[in-house]
């Protein structure tokens, strides 16, 4: 490639084409190809290098704890993980149906890392995807709130096409985190898709936030259009214990039937894939 023709790949922003060329002109040269064909295979390169960028920066704004591929997921060690439930929410068509889901179990059983994995899906289908702990979500509120910057933090949860809150439920949240929560769901009730994992059984969400009339609102427009996803299972972070003979995992010990609570979704059937869990929920990523 000479320097004329790089300089003006480089004005163009044409790098992906740029990085190509050479290799594409001697396949030209040898397989005799059009100059149409030659063309559209240089334009191919180059929109690749773009949608892989794009993916690149999209990737880095969702903040995902890890970035995970359903590849890498170990389908075996759950069974009552339905691999056909979790492939058609990796279509996306929740998203684009702007419905909701919720990923519900015990500890280490994969809610997170099935989160994070359906995130990654859907940011390489194009769209635009937040992570954040619940935790996260409640301390951006209560620093942006100290600032007067409350609507700048509203704005960035209600962009993104799906934004995954996880660890709902690993301690009791505090003050005002109903209001906050509450805010987020409405704002993206029937407009945008969000997913949530939880550990603990739906009718512990009031004692968890502290406000048992926000968390029956929470539940009320989340559960509306949602899909549950509901895990049982050992933890697989802690398999090897329990290979070795082990007793009492932590979640036995705090065992409770999870139920969606009296008035939660106003007498509107929400959308499940299957029954909810018949123990107590809590979550950890089964990595």
């Amino acid at each position: 490639m000479n320097e004329r023709l790089q300089s003006a790949l480089h004005q163009l922003y044409l790098s992906g084409l740029a990085q190509s060329l050479d290799v594409r002109l001697q396949e030209a040269a040898g397989h005799q190809l059009s100059h149409a064909e030659f063309l559209e295979l240089v334009l191919q390169d180059e929109l690749l290098v773009r949608q892989q960028r794009q993916i690149e920066r999209r990737v880095k704004a969702a903040r995902f704890r890890d970035l995970k591929s359903l590849d890498e997921f170990d389908w075996s060690f759950n069974p009552s993980i339905k691999r056909s439930q979790i492939f058609d929410l990796a279509t996306c068509r929740f998203i684009r149906e702007s419905q909701d889901v919720l990923l519900v179990g015990p500890p280490g059983t994969g809610k997170s890392f099935l989160a994070q994995a359906l995130g990654y899906q859907a940011i390489k289908q194009g769209h635009v995807v937040l992570y954040r702990s619940i935790f996260d979500v409640v301390r951006d509120f209560l620093h942006d709130e100290a600032l007067e910057g409350q609507d700048r933090v509203l704005n960035k949860y209600l962009k993104p096409d799906l934004l995954i809150i996880d660890d709902m439920g690993m301690k009791q949240l505090p003050k005002r985190s109903g209001e906050y929560l509450f805010e987020i769901i409405m704002r993206r009730y029937e407009t945008r898709s969000t997913m949530m994992t939880s550990n603990r059984p739906l009718e512990d969400w009031g004692k968890l936030i502290g406000d048992v009339p926000s968390a029956t609102a929470i539940l009320d427009r989340f559960l509306h259009h949602a899909t549950i996803i509901a895990i049982t299972g050992r933890s697989y972070r802690l398999r090897n214990q329990a290979a070795s003979g082990s007793s009492g995992s932590e979640e036995d010990s705090d065992s409770k039937p999870a139920k969606v609570p009296t008035g939660s979704s106003g007498g509107k059937k929400h959308k499940s894939t299957t029954d909810l869990p018949t123990k107590a929920t809590a979550d950890a990523c089964g990595s």
